[in-house]
């Protein structure tokens, strides 16, 4: 029996493994490992197909352990907009600058493509992120657990998500250091304190 099993796991390796050989030869041989190129429709299948024949099949089958509430979706909103709206937007578009320039580029994850999969599978690409991508791995202890399982229920309310809270979330979203020494400035003149910013020198005639 296992010598069976192991000959038909070379048998579709082989194939998988020569698939996968010649798409790096064809990408090599034109743009290279560019991240500006998009990837084609059959390297979308061969890694998703990946993906899903290395995700352990109790990982699929978990189920979420923490009941949804307000609470819940406050507090996971939250932790999106400062944690993973950068690459994947407040709304889960992944319409963003660092989104966008990733290979492959940030889902959308309203869509089908992310909202089909089992809590199982969501939780299993937030705590152990995703080979070959931008998708960090975010596991490591039991509170990240928590959040991870909270985050799903947040990305399950993504296509529902409404232009309030929307508008909640920009304020939670990480300051550029640009954004932040212009909001100082504004809490100085607000308080009637001087400028920080260097003054410019007049020049005498």
């Amino acid at each position: 029996m296992g010598k069976a099993l192991w000959f038909v796991a070379g048998a579709v390796s082989v194939p998988v493994v020569a698939l996968v050989a010649g798409l790096v030869f064809l990408k090599t041989g034109t743009s290279g490992f560019s991240a500006r190129a998009q990837p084609t429709r059959l390297e979308r299948l061969v890694a998703t197909q990946a993906r899903a024949m290395a995700l352990p099949a109790e990982a699929r089958e978990r189920r979420n352990p923490v009941k949804n509430s307000d609470e819940v979706l406050a507090e996971a909103r939250a932790h999106w907009a400062d944690h993973c709206a950068s690459c994947h937007g407040n709304d889960g578009s992944g319409q963003t600058e660092m989104g966008q320039h990733m290979y492959p580029p940030a889902p959308d994850m309203r869509q089908q493509s992310t909202q089909r999969k089992t809590d199982g599978e969501i939780f299993h690409a937030i705590e152990n992120g995703i080979r070959l991508s931008g998708m960090p791995a975010w596991g490591g202890s039991k509170e990240g657990e928590q959040d991870s399982w909270k985050l799903v229920h947040f990305i399950r309310h993504l296509p529902s998500l409404s232009q309030k809270e929307i508008q909640e979330m920009e304020e939670l979203n990480p300051k550029t250091p640009e954004e932040l020494a212009e909001e100082q400035e504004e809490g100085r003149f607000l308080r009637g304190e001087p400028s920080s910013e260097p003054r410019k020198q007049q020049h005498h005639h």
